[in-house]
């Protein structure tokens, strides 16, 4: 249960997201992405870098989206909702240009730049209601 109590404040304090922290914490990995596929290709800088990516943006999308369900839902169905935006945004960039790994991180840009907006977006909308 310790897990799941560390897990809530993980959450709220991403979905607080104060400053945009997590989302340059979002954008910096996708930086370390960047530079492992040019460079060091080195699987685990690319799984660290992988989990904190997908951890950041499910969390924002699940906020976003199921806000009222419980968190392990939430972090699941985040995590569906974003393999569907990446898996729509590179196919956009695919059908315009071929996915290389430039454009690879633009789509990772894209989805995460996406991801921050709708959970800034869905904070707002609450906090006006109350």
């Amino acid at each position: 249960m310790k897990w799941a109590l560390k897990f809530d404040a993980f959450e709220s304090s991403v979905v607080q997201n104060k400053n945009f922290v997590y989302t340059a914490v979002s954008y910096s990995v996708i930086l370390a992405i960047f530079t492992n596929l040019a460079g060091f290709q080195s699987p685990l800088i690319g799984l660290v870098a992988s989990v904190i990516y997908f951890a950041i943006n499910a969390i924002f999308l699940g906020n976003a989206f199921f806000e009222k369900e419980n968190a392990l839902f939430r972090f699941l169905f985040g995590f569906l909702l974003l393999v569907l935006f990446l898996g729509f945004v590179g196919w956009l960039v695919m059908i315009i240009y071929s996915l290389e790994v430039s454009l690879f991180t633009l789509v990772l840009f894209v989805t995460s730049t996406l991801c921050s907006l709708l959970n800034r977006r869905v904070k707002h909308e609450n906090a006006s209601k109350n």
